[in-house]
């Protein structure tokens, strides 16, 4: 079991999380080219998005993600998607799609029309994640330099 909580994407405990996360991804990116960025935590204020890390039954931390409003798109409101990250051991268990839920549904509920994401095309099961839950590839909406794939749901 997991449960979710809102926390300060600059607090000590994201923090963490984003260091792991940043670290595994600069293990994967082709090149070493990858560029971490920390976020704005403010970015990350409600209504404008929120930061969730997720907790295991035991207390331990375990992922992180969250959502921020942009610009808007056809559609209405528009959320990104930002930093999704479950530790590797606990993969397989549902944990992501539960937090991908709840940022969707934090993103409905301030009245968001879209969700998009960026993401890079070595992070394949991220990317069948996205697939499932209803994403489909889009044009770039940014200048990301460590993103080589694009997508979009609307809600």
């Amino acid at each position: 079991m997991v449960s979710l909580v809102a926390a300060p994407a600059n607090g000590v405990r994201a923090r963490a999380l984003l260091t792991d996360y940043f670290a595994m991804r600069g293990e994967l990116f082709p090149g070493g080219s990858y560029q971490p960025m920390f976020p704005a935590a403010d970015v990350f204020d409600p209504p404008a998005g929120v930061f969730l890390i997720a907790v295991d039954e035991d207390g331990h931390d375990v992922g992180c993600g969250g959502i921020r409003r942009i610009d808007d798109g056809a559609r209405g409101a528009r959320y990104e998607v930002k930093h999704l990250f479950l530790r590797p051991e606990t993969r397989g268990r549902g944990w992501g799609q539960a937090l991908l839920c709840e940022l969707e549904a934090r993103a409905r509920g301030w009245g968001g029309a879209e969700l998009v994401l960026d993401t890079h095309h070595t992070l394949e099961p991220a990317g069948r994640l996205y697939a499932r839950f209803g994403f489909s590839e889009i044009e770039p909406y940014n200048t990301n330099p460590n993103a080589t794939r694009w997508y979009g749901k609307p809600l």
